[in-house]
């Protein structure tokens, strides 16, 4: 095991007293290289990325990264870009991941604008997820068939690093499976 992924509820929750001494705990772990942080906290509360949280990340041992939860360029504040540049410039690996939401950014412009705006925050975009087939989100859901052909078109506009991975979740499977796009 090569890295740990803190994930699930949300790890940024916790206070970041006990968060550094998890990550002190796991950088005890001779063969652990990488730590990763999934999170959609500092989204809606930015101040979430403190000077602290800042700190711990930046000077473990082990190399990490923070995910962001992003689903729209509107989510995204100055505060934002000022907290995530400082963290990016500290060390720390940033990357975001969405969920294509029919009606919330199923729309070209919307998805480009997003990987752009992440882009200056210091931010790679990094997955864009199918949504999950779960109860009560069916409204949400974009079809393979649209889901393709506006991949297509944000591979068309952005460049190469700007594109997150289209990809899916299914159930039982050991990682997230790379949707299969024909150009």
């Amino acid at each position: 095991i090569s890295e740990v992924i803190l994930s699930g509820g949300d790890p940024l929750m916790l206070s970041d007293e006990t968060l550094a001494e998890l990550v002190s705990g796991i950088e005890k772990i001779s063969h652990v290289r990488r730590i990763r942080i999934h999170s959609r906290l500092p989204v809606v509360i930015p101040q979430r990325l403190t000077q602290k949280l800042q700190d711990i990340l930046s000077q473990s041992n082990c190399q990490t990264s923070l995910v962001l939860h992003t689903n729209h360029g509107n989510e995204l504040t100055p505060e934002h870009k000022e907290r995530l540049l400082n963290l990016r410039n500290s060390g720390v690996t940033l990357l975001n991941q969405s969920v294509l939401l029919k009606g919330v950014n199923d729309d070209l412009s919307i998805l480009t604008e997003l990987s752009e705006k992440l882009f200056t925050m210091g931010v790679l975009p990094y997955y864009l997820h199918l949504a999950d087939k779960v109860i009560g989100a069916h409204h949400f859901m974009v079809s393979d068939t649209e889901a393709a052909a506006l991949y297509l078109q944000v591979r068309e506009r952005l460049p190469g690093y700007l594109v997150p991975q289209l990809v899916r979740e299914i159930p039982g499977e050991p990682y997230k499976q790379p949707y299969p796009v024909m150009a």
